[in-house]
């Protein structure tokens, strides 16, 4: 019988399996513990995941909307050239605090620049300051905000841009459109940008592991 714990057992396996043991992560994910960061982080195949399509890509520049403890953005980071960077935005300032010190930890300050605010006014500084195209973008903060977040990432792309998004599933709730959760509806609004806009096109896959039931979309920017 499939289950949570049936799904945690196959993460353990995959991961024991095809990702090397690597102290720094780890470090960096009891560091989140013992500051109390909740518990969000995505899965260690989940950012190999997202390292390997730096990798395919051959990606120089990355935003990623959402830092905490910057477990995500170590994974993007180590996919970059020394002359590369990633730009990481995050609301909570004690978060940030201990993403930097992971971030550091891991010997990545050189390569990632944390931005500390709300990230609606942080990508407005972005657009002030010109900030060039980004090759990826990993959206991952509050799903309300999604649709937002979705059209700043456009303006921030180029074709051949990707864009993903995380936590889209929600447990199956994103197929119920009289959901009260302003997190779904928040998905819900971001998946019909997706399916409206003929700049990207995209797709979603469900997921299951240690993090539960759900997804995440992603979508390449078009000529």
């Amino acid at each position: 019988m499939n289950s949570l714990h049936t799904w945690e057992k196959v993460d353990a396996y995959i991961t024991k399996r095809l990702i090397q043991q690597d102290s720094t992560l780890e470090q960096v994910l009891l560091n989140n513990e013992q500051a109390d960061l909740p518990a969000i982080d995505v899965a260690p195949n989940q950012g190999k995941l997202l390292n390997l399509y730096a990798q395919m890509i051959g990606a120089t520049r990355i935003l990623e909307i959402g830092t905490l403890g910057g477990y995500s953005t170590i994974w993007m980071a180590r996919a970059l050239p020394e002359h590369g960077r990633l730009i990481t935005l995050e609301l909570d300032p004690h978060h940030a605090a201990i993403a930097g010190q992971n971030i550091a930890l891991a010997g990545l300050s050189q390569r990632v620049d944390i931005r500390v605010g709300e990230a609606l006014e942080q990508l407005a500084k972005l657009e002030e300051e010109g900030t060039a195209p980004f090759d990826l973008i990993f959206i991952d903060a509050d799903k309300p905000n999604n649709p937002h977040y979705l059209q700043w990432a456009l303006r921030f792309s180029r074709p051949g841009t990707v864009i993903i998004g995380d936590n889209v599933v929600r447990d199956g709730e994103v197929t119920n459109k009289h959901s009260t959760d302003p997190r779904v509806q928040g998905v819900r609004k971001f998946m019909d940008l997706l399916a409206d806009d003929p700049r990207i096109t995209a797709t979603a896959i469900q997921t299951v592991g240690a993090k539960g039931y759900d997804g995440f979309v992603m979508g390449i920017v078009q000529g």
